[in-house]
């Protein structure tokens, strides 16, 4: 992760595309991007969402006002018995 490039107001801005190509742009606090940034590397598999208002339409898509981003560290989900295995195990 690093940020596309510096602009005005402590800010940076960030393109994002989605499965569709649709390209969404926003401008995020430089200090949040830090955090976003240093708590990517600490994680082993994480997620980010960026969240604020959608704008104008750009171009090739739109832009999002008063952005935030935050991520998130993704943990390994741990597998429940299969009970239906277990209740047929129980009938015999």
């Amino acid at each position: 992760m690093s940020p596309l490039e510096p602009v005005e107001n402590k800010k940076v801005a960030i393109e994002l595309t989605d499965q569709n190509g649709i390209v969404f742009t926003a401008q995020v606090n430089a200090k949040s991007w830090r955090k976003a940034e240093t708590s990517a590397s600490e994680f082993a598999d994480w997620a980010g969402a960026v969240s604020g208002k959608l704008g104008q339409r750009t171009e090739k898509g739109f832009e999002v006002v008063d952005a935030g981003i935050q991520i998130f560290e993704k943990k390994v989900k741990e597998s429940k018995p299969d009970v239906a295995a277990a209740e047929a195990g129980a009938s015999s």
